[in-house]
């Protein structure tokens, strides 16, 4: 069952802890793919030095206004793309990143699409890195920021995150964001959510 706009109207906080073992669902050209999410970051508000709209809406950032559901996709390092899921009631500013997926279904187009090459006889390292990253699954489930931006998870028909069995609270890991040194105080806030044990959390 496709997750309503209620489960993403709510602290941010919670809609990242709450994402994980949901799956995220993306269909096109035929391909069906699915991952399982097992890592997230909340970026709570715009006091939250280490969110990448912390210094107020322009363009880039504006999705983050909406509702709750919205995508919000930006670059970084000028070639890689991130998938933010945006949270709280609208004009209340949050986003979760995700950050890794556990491949479900479509492996094999996923191969194709990291790798460039025909899927033949991967290793288990292959499959791993598929999408144990936030630009990882991206590639791999073919999104992109020209298609999806400001998208809506609620009722866009090529992609929506799908209910699953909730994952319990001991095997939910709670620690520091990752790659945001820049930041003074966000920094050391415990904001990332993981799996514990899953082998596709990013490293």
């Amino acid at each position: 069952m496709r997750m309503k706009r209620d489960f993403y109207q709510r602290n941010t906080i919670l809609v990242a802890r709450d994402l994980l073992g949901k799956n995220l669902v993306h269909r096109k050209n035929g391909i069906s793919y699915i991952g399982k999410i097992v890592e997230t970051e909340a970026y709570i508000n715009s006091q939250d030095d280490g969110a990448h709209f912390n210094k107020g809406l322009t363009d880039r950032t504006r999705i983050i206004d909406e509702a709750g559901g919205h995508i919000y996709i930006y670059n970084i390092y000028g070639m890689y793309q991130l998938f933010n899921i945006v949270a709280e009631e609208k004009h209340v500013h949050g986003a979760v990143l995700i950050r890794a997926v556990e491949p479900m279904e479509g492996i094999e187009a996923m191969y194709v699409n990291r790798y460039k090459k025909e899927y033949s006889d991967p290793t288990k390292k292959d499959i791993i890195n598929l999408t144990n990253g936030p630009a990882k699954f991206v590639m791999a489930m073919d999104i992109s920021k020209e298609e999806y931006y400001g998208g809506d998870l609620v009722d866009d028909k090529r992609i929506w995150v799908e209910d699953a069995e909730p994952i319990p609270k001991e095997y939910i890991v709670r620690s520091k964001r990752i790659n945001i040194d820049y930041a003074t105080k966000g920094k050391d806030y415990l904001l990332r959510f993981y799996i514990k044990d899953n082998p596709f959390v990013s490293k």
